[in-house]
């Protein structure tokens, strides 16, 4: 099987490079290979490689900065994906597009299923949720829509990456304790992506770790195994605080809650609960 990365240079990319089985032959891109914001380019990029296949991980992800910078986040997150999903229709290639919880209100106050109903509140959460329902749109049965939430790896930078930095230098942390998801780590993502490739599942789905946390209770969580691992040699106190004590330019969801048990099923797999992945993932960062 052909496959061709998009947005290979990102947490989820590397991830997807390192876990490529033996029998795919994998093509990776990422600007400035190619630019998303140049159709020329995108059109090039698939046709010189004529995969069977495209996961498509680039997204313009600076939620906040989107605010200000509408038109390049849907220029990336629509229209790019919109000519990305053309030339899967018109090459009969398979698409695999990751979406995010963002798309949701964060009303719900329970886990949200892959078909309930979508109400972004960001630029950002708005501009992915028109790139999926392109993808649906154009491609139909010959997509898989993953949407995933609070996504890190040993790789890049992430909330836990920083968290660690700052309980080496700081006296103690405010985080906020309001909004609840669940942290996913990137390498079972990308694990999860091949073994759909490989089942042929196709549709819309959501992924994350199996469990709950708000932002508080992930970060006690990381200096916890943090110090179990010797990443850590201190503790500091680690204060839950409201969210209007740090306000955003981007209105966030308060509970991103993805109900996975669909996907769980047509994989096949039994989840695993996100803190034995933080224990895992902590164990690569470890001199």
């Amino acid at each position: 099987m052909k496959v061709l990365l998009l947005g290979s240079n990102g947490q989820l990319g590397w991830e997807l490079q390192r876990t490529c089985p033996e029998h795919v032959f994998l093509t990776t891109c990422d600007f400035p290979k190619v630019d998303f914001g140049s159709t020329d380019s995108i059109t090039q990029c698939i046709n010189t490689t004529q995969p069977d296949c495209i996961i498509n991980a680039a997204a313009y992800t600076a939620v906040d900065k989107a605010e200000q910078d509408k038109d390049l986040a849907y220029r990336i997150n629509h229209q790019a994906v919109l000519e990305i999903a053309e030339l899967c229709q018109n090459n009969k290639i398979t698409l695999v597009h990751i979406s995010t919880d963002f798309i949701f209100n964060g009303q719900n106050f329970k886990p949200y299923k892959p078909d309930d109903s979508p109400d972004p509140k960001s630029i950002y959460g708005k501009s992915k949720l028109e790139g999926e329902q392109t993808v649906r749109r154009i491609l139909k049965d010959r997509a898989l829509i993953i949407r995933t939430a609070w996504l890190y790896s040993s790789h890049g930078n992430n909330f836990v990456k920083t968290m660690l930095n700052l309980m080496k230098e700081k006296p103690g942390l405010n985080v906020i304790d309001e909004q609840i998801g669940t942290p996913t780590w990137a390498y079972g993502l990308a694990q999860t992506i091949w073994t759909a490739l490989d089942k042929k599942i196709h549709g819309t789905f959501h992924w994350t770790d199996a469990g709950i946390a708000s932002w508080y209770d992930f970060a006690v969580a990381i200096q916890e195994e943090g110090l179990q691992t010797g990443l850590l040699d201190k503790s500091i106190p680690v204060n839950p605080v409201p969210g209007h004590q740090y306000p955003t330019p981007a209105k966030r969801p308060m509970y991103s809650v993805l109900d996975k048990t669909s996907f769980w099923q047509a994989l096949e797999i039994t989840p695993i609960h996100w803190r034995v992945q933080l224990r895992s993932m902590l164990k690569e960062l470890e001199p």
